[in-house]
Parts: structure tokens; sequence; C-alpha cells
């Protein structure tokens, strides 16, 4: 195949594959490794390849260490390629995503730039379209067996584990695996070096914004020490340079910066977004200015302290994290950094001076040593149109179950006790002695804090607060600048927000609990005391009216703005926007006055810290100012999802190699809490991972998309309506493929025992396994409460889920699912499409991107 270029030979070829992959089918399973880790509860089974490393990943129980060890010593020995061609058109599907962002082709220019005669510049990691149409079996398994040796691979665990045990079981299993002599890590010729600048351009759809990268050595050269805390000199969303000079004065749309560290070389990485009308190269001029300040050491003697006394805020943070512990240490295998280095950073930083850094900066951070890139609106004339091979579904063989996987769902582990929340017991509501709701739970663990104070309104009843809560980023107070209110929070280690949603604003604050009550005090002066002006709203308008210019050109945002119409009709979250002609108008300061007034409304107020009751109420009690009597908060037309009553099709247009497609009905059902064991066991079983009806029907068996779902949603509050969806990403020529597919697999859901059980064994040993902790349990908290529970659902759902049978979920399908009415969404290029083939489906409604946007 890979020798053929006759367009006829190829196809005929291709269908001889896929006649080989059929009589295959019949004498094996074509994929059980989903099966097997579903059977031990593992959750988030992936696997991504980058410049250095190809990494799998699993999250499993702690209980299921030897079954996973045993999956993945046979799996990373004896590799067996089944399923080629589908997985190979899926690799297609990824493909034409990432020829639809712009983002990927800037990301794969500016490393050509960089890195001219390496792989990082000549090579993307899934490889261009040509590529794709070449692959070869013989290749991957020499590459397999070159590099699938135990001495080029390493295992990362993280997690609550007896670390002795758990060796031993690595030794068990991965013990015998033979290493090999081949390995070797290809060298290449070192990169010339950058004595000028050079720059190039790429064209798109998205909008423009302009990169410049500075080139280093590999992230075990120690330079990474020193670029990482320029990166937060730069640029840390307070008081960083470009912060305080570039996005609080809005100078430009946006500008940020940080480092991107590989084995071979590492680069410092610079993006800046346009204003309207204004030039990219005056961006870049800009951004160059602010590095010119680094390299003269015009930044405040306290920067680089408080730099380090927030590295070490979210350092600690991060340290909650499996997956953040788990990615350290497998970078540092990647990298051939001792781990040393990398546990040491912190404490290496901390030795660092202003005047180190302005050195570094002055020899490496040049004005002509720097590369660029930018991305410009235009037609991109290279994107090539890949047809669309025919193949025959692969069975999927639901039925059958090799000895080897019924040796693994079969072997017995100490079960893991499931751990409910018991919201008596696990946190205290109570009143401040001002006689506000309080939701406390104490942080026994560490020193931080998370207070909020959660008001049950949003932007549905009134929107204008939420242009002020982005306004209030760019002003200051009676008595303080911006500049010198983000230095103060940032000098505390402390963050603020004003989150407004379209239920609920949530005033935040979090950090320290030392510097609390300075952090608390400060938020209260510039809710209360933030001053306007009409030359920073001036700014700001023009501002908000660039980012919805600029999305629109994004797929993914117009598809987000279609399935908002396609749920909720004309009146939704989305769409429902103050018009920039009203805004032009407004009063600023009577925007910012309601961020003022909101302590004088109903709230609650929640509470994760180290403070006792009584620590804390007196805390709030000398800062929090609140009237006797709160007022009542507003109410607005609240969004309300549509029924959908009969078929229809709404379509809007973005010109892509893909297309956005999902269905969606809704006939009003309300949801009850009796209903859930049952709705998480169908999503199980039917469309929401790996291991289901929908991914293997669409993806295994016919290649139609990377990724495919459906998923039947729960609502958020007590009394809206329950709702159904399907979902895709696929290739234009493929659309009818997919409606075709989901419409007999809703219609006609495949019902397999086997399947079914396995589905369930996998959601029981995912509730075992679940912990709520933290902060976590005030949220659980009032996401039952706002269902109208007062305690924790999942133990319901985790106890019936053994007395549920496979046609409990086939009768909840055919009641709620199946010859049901649908309103389909899609987001794509007509010319390309079927559109005679989609008529007879139902009357199409074309919606224009002003239709949709509200703009």
């Amino acid at each position: 195949y890979r020798k053929l270029t006759d367009p006829a030979q190829r196809k005929q070829a291709y269908h001889e594959i896929d006649s080989v992959s059929q009589l295959a089918a019949k004498y094996n399973i074509p994929n059980e490794y989903d099966k097997l880790m579903a059977s031990i509860g593992s959750e988030g089974s992936n696997a991504y390849t980058s410049n250095d490393v190809t990494c799998y990943v699993e999250n499993i129980p702690n209980n299921e260490i030897e079954n996973w060890a045993k999956v993945q010593s046979d799996r990373f020995q004896n590799m067996v390629i089944r399923g080629f061609h589908t997985e190979l058109e899926a690799v297609y599907e990824e493909k034409n995503i990432t020829m639809a962002s712009d983002g990927d082709k800037e990301w794969a220019a500016l490393w050509k730039l960089l890195t001219p005669t390496h792989p990082y510049g000549t090579q993307t990691t899934i490889g261009e379209q040509e590529h794709l149409k070449n692959p070869s079996i013989v290749n991957i398994q020499n590459y397999f067996h070159q590099y699938y040796v135990p001495n080029n691979v390493a295992i990362v665990l993280a997690g609550d584990f007896d670390p002795d045990q758990t060796i031993g079981i690595i030794d068990k299993y991965f013990g015998g695996w033979k290493k090999s002599d081949k390995v070797v890590r290809p060298e290449f010729a070192p990169q010339p070096e950058i004595t000028a600048v050079r720059d190039t351009s790429v064209v798109g759809q998205d909008a423009e914004n302009v990169m410049m990268a500075w080139r280093f050595k590999g992230a075990n050269q120690g330079e990474d020490d020193v670029l990482d805390l320029i990166s937060q000199i730069l640029s840390n969303g307070k008081a960083g340079l470009f912060d305080i000079d570039l996005n609080q004065k809005m100078k430009v749309q946006g500008a940020d910066c940080g480092s991107e560290g590989l084995h071979d070389y590492s680069a410092f990485l610079v993006e800046g977004v346009p204003l309207k009308d204004q030039k990219l190269e005056e961006v870049r001029s800009l951004i160059l200015e602010e590095m010119e300040k680094l390299r003269k050491g015009e930044f405040a003697d306290d920067l680089l302290p408080s730099v380090i006394a927030n590295k070490k805020l979210s350092y600690f943070k991060a340290l909650d994290s499996n997956d953040y512990r788990a990615s350290q240490m497998g970078d540092a295998f990647i990298n051939d950094q001792d781990w040393e280095q990398v546990a040491n950073q912190l404490e290496r930083q901390s030795k660092i001076t202003k005047k180190d850094i302005v050195e570094f900066a002055q020899k490496y951070l040049r004005d002509d040593n720097f590369v660029c890139v930018y991305k410009r609106m235009g037609e991109d004339k290279t994107l090539k149109k890949i047809e669309k091979p025919a193949i025959t579904p692969i069975p999927a063989n639901r039925e059958y179950e090799s000895a080897f996987l019924k040796e693994v769902r079969n072997a017995k582990v100490n079960p893991i006790e499931p751990q409910f929340l018991d919201f008596k017991k696990d946190l205290t509501v109570g009143k401040t002695t001002k006689n506000i709701p309080l939701i406390y739970k104490q942080n026994t663990q560490d020193g931080l804090f998370n207070l909020v104070f959660r008001y049950d309104f949003g932007k549905e009843d009134d929107l204008r607060y939420s242009y002020a809560a982005y306004y209030l980023d760019y002003i200051g107070t009676k008595k303080m600048g911006v500049s010198d209110i983000k230095k103060a929070f940032y000098k505390l280690a402390c963050n603020y927000g004003v989150s407004v949603g379209d239920k609920n604003i949530q005033i935040s604050l979090s950090g320290l609990n030392e510097n609390l009550p300075a952090a608390l005090k400060l938020l209260e002066d510039v809710l209360h005391n933030a001053k306007a002006d009409k030359e920073t709203w001036t700014q700001y308008v023009a501002q908000t009216e660039k980012s919805r210019l600029d999305a629109k050109t994004d797929q993914q945002t117009n598809f987000a703005h279609l399935w908002a119409y396609g749920r909720y009709g004309k009146y939704n979250p989305y769409r429902n926007t103050t018009s920039i002609a009203d805004l032009k108008q407004a009063n600023p300061q009577e925007y910012i006055d309601l961020l003022g007034g909101l302590s004088n409304i109903e709230h609650t107020i929640l509470y994760y810290g180290p403070y006792t009751e009584a620590q804390l109420n007196k805390l709030l009690a000398k800062e929090h100012k609140t009237p006797k009597t709160l007022a009542a908060v507003p109410q607005g037309k609240k969004y309300k999802l549509e029924e959908t009553p009969q078929t229809e099709i709404l379509i809007a247009p973005y010109e892509a190699k893909n297309i956005y497609l999902r269905q969606y009905h809704n006939e009003g059902k309300q949801w009850k809490p009796e209903y859930a064991p049952v709705e998480a066991l169908f999503n199980e079983y039917f469309g929401g991972g790996m291991n289901t009806v929908v991914f293997q029907e669409l993806r295994e068996t016919r290649g139609l998309a990377y990724n495919a779902s459906a998923y039947y949603a729960s609502p958020s509050r007590k009394n809206e309506p329950e709702y159904f969806y399907t979902h895709i990403i696929s290739q234009n020529d493929k659309m009818m493929d997919c409606i075709n597919v989901f419409k007999e697999i809703v219609d006609t859901m495949p019902q397999n025992q086997a399947a079914f059980d396995l589905a369930k064994q996998s959601l029981i040993k995912s509730y075992q396994s679940a912990r709520t902790t933290k902060f976590g349990v005030i949220s659980s908290y009032l996401y039952y409460k706002n269902l109208g529970l007062d305690y924790d659902l999942s133990k319901d759902i985790y106890y019936a889920l053994p007395k549920l049978t496979l046609q409990d979920i086939v009768k909840f399908e055919q009641e709620n699912m199946v010859n049901k009415p649908y309103r389909m969404v899609i987001l794509g290029d007509e010319k390309n499409l079927d559109m005679k083939a989609l008529e007879k489906i139902a009357p199409v409604k074309r919606l224009s991107q002003e239709e949709i946007f509200g703009y």
C-alpha cells in the first residue's frame, strides 16, 4: 500500500486490508484493553506522544495495582496490532481537528525557526497528511521492539499505596522484561546560533496574534530555574511587567509568556494579541520594550521575593494532585534530570538574585537572537481534503471475552470501602454573628484558605455585574492605583476574583491564611472604593468588542454558541449580551458600585481554612460590613431549556475540513433523585467513555471520529429538566454516516450482558475509590442543596447499582431516547456537506453567525 501511487490501486489495496480485518474479526476480539481497564475500575485511560515522550496514563484504585501491573506487563511486552485501519482513520480525524487550529500551525512554524534542522522543527507530533497516507505496520512493529524496552521506560506511580508492596508487584510482573542494546538516543547536529531576528507568517481564519521565542539549552542544563522566574517577573497575572505596563493599561488585547523545557532544546516564549486595528508589529514592539526593561533591571526590588512566595504557594497546592506529582517525575525521566534537581528547584530559585536575573537576560534574551511568527488572517491554501475510505464495520464482538480478561475480572482483591459525605459531620452549616449563613470546614492539613461570598443570582438576573467584574481588573481605588492593588495581593501571596455565572456570583479570596486579615481588608476596600473613569471604560469596551470579533473566528467558540442556541433557543447564556453601543453609553461608576453594593444583598459565606469558627467570625465582624437587614437577590428572566417536540436541524457556517455535530432531545422530564442510579449506569454503558457502545461503534468499528460520545444529562438545579444528547466531530463527507450510525444505535441499542456487567463493575469501583475532600466538601453540599437534597446522593447510587439489570437500562433508554424527535445542530461548511440527504431527515434551519452570537 505504501509503495502504490495510483489512486485506483491504493483504493483496491485498502479494500483488501478492509476485507482481511473483517476476516480477522471472526477469530479475535478487536480490542479488549478498554474492557480490562474498566474491569479494574480505572478512569482516564489515555496516551499521548510529544517531542521526546510517549506516555500511557491510567488512574486506578489502589487495590487493583496487581491487576494493573499484570495487564500492562503483557501489553508492553507482547503488543498485537488490531483495528489498524480504523484507528488510522481516527488519526485522520485528529489531524482534521489540528488543521482547524491556527495555533498548531503557528507552533510548528515557531519551532521550525528555532530548530531548523532538528526534529523539533522539521516535523510535528502527528505528522503531515502525506505521512498518514503511507502507514507501515512493519515500521510500527520495528519501532515497538526497539524502543519499548525496560531500559527506555519509566513506571511512574503517585498516590495512596504501600511503596514496598508495590515495588514487589512491579518486580513480579516487569522483572523478566528483557533489556535491549539497540536503544540509542538519536543525535543531531547542533543548531546554528541565532544571531539575527528570524520571522515568518502563517495564515488562517483564527484571530491574529504574534509569538516570539528565544532558544535555550535542554531542560536538564539548569537554565530553566532562571527562565521560570523571568516568566513570572514578566507575567504573573498581577504584578509582572506585562501585567502592569501592557495588560492593565490595555495597550494590547493581551500579552503573556512562559518557558517550554524539552530534552535537547528549550524555549522562552512570548505571545501578544492586538487590539482592534492594532498592527502585530506594534504589539511586538511594545513587548520588546518590556523585555528591554527586564534587561535594564527596571522592575521593583520586591518583585522577585514575591514571585518566590507565590511559587511556593502554587507548589504546595499542586502537591495535592497525583497527576502533578506523576507528571513531575515523568518529565524528570524524559529530560534526564536527577530527581534531586527537580525536587530542589524552589530552594535554588530562592537564592537567585535580581542581579542574576538581569545578567541572564542581558546575555540570552537580547533583541537580536529571537524568532517571530505572525499569525495573520487569511485563507490557508495548503490544506488538502482527505477522502474518506470505504470501511466495512468491524464487529465489536462485545459478547466475547478472552481467558485473560476473565482472569483479571475474576481476580480477588481486598475491596475498598467507599466513603460518602455526611454533611452533619463533615462541615458546619450555621450563621455568622451578623446572622449571615456560613458554611464552614476547618483545614487541619496546611496553612491555606479559601473564603467565598456567594450570591444566588447571576447574569440571567442582571448582566451588568458581569461587565463590572471584568472592568474591576483595570481600575484602582480612591487611594490605590490598579497596579498597586495587584502588587499588594501578589506580595501577600493571595488571590482574589469576582466570577459572575448564569445563576450565581462568587467573590473569592484564597492563599496563605496568615495573610487573610490583610487580604480581606484589601479586598473589601477594592470592592467598596473602586473608582471608575471614562478613559479606562472606553478602553475596556473596545477590548470587549475585539474579544467578540475574535470569538467569531474560532471553531470551538462558534460551536459553543450554536449548541447554546440549540438547547435554549434565541434567549440563551451565550447570546444574552449587552450591545457595544449600550456599553459605550453606560456610566461605568454605576456598574462598579454594583459590586460594592453586594454586601447589602443576601449571601452565603463559605470558608475552608485553619481558622476556628470563632476566629473567622471575629475577622468577618471587623472587615465584612453589612446592614442589619439584607436586600433580596434580584430576579430576572431565567434561561429555559427548550423541548424538542419535532425533529429539526439547525446549521451554522464555519469553513473547515470537519463538522461539529450534536443531537439533542428534551421532553421536559423533571429530574428525581431516584432516577440517578439508572442514569449513571446507562451513561457508563452507552456513551460516557471508551468501553461504551458509542465509542466502539463510531470509532473502533468504523473509524468515523477521533472522539464520539453520548450523555443523558441531569440538571444542576431542582425543577429543571433532564435531556439527552450525542456528540461527534467528524470529516465533512462522513456526516451522514455519523447521523445514520447514531440513529441505529440509539433506536436499537446493542444489548450485551458481558458489556453491561463490566460497566456496572467499573462504576461500582469508581464510587469505592472516589474521595471528596477539602473545599470540595463545601462544593458538594451546595451542589446537592441546589437539587433540593441535604445528603450525598452518590451513596444511594452506589447501593442501588448491584440490583440494576441490563433490562433496567434498556427500558430506560426505550422510554427516553428511542424513536424520539431530536434537534440536530451542525457547525460546518454547507458546500462540502450532503445537504440533499440532510434535508430528507427534517427541515433545515440555517442560522447566520450573527444569529448565534447575537451581534
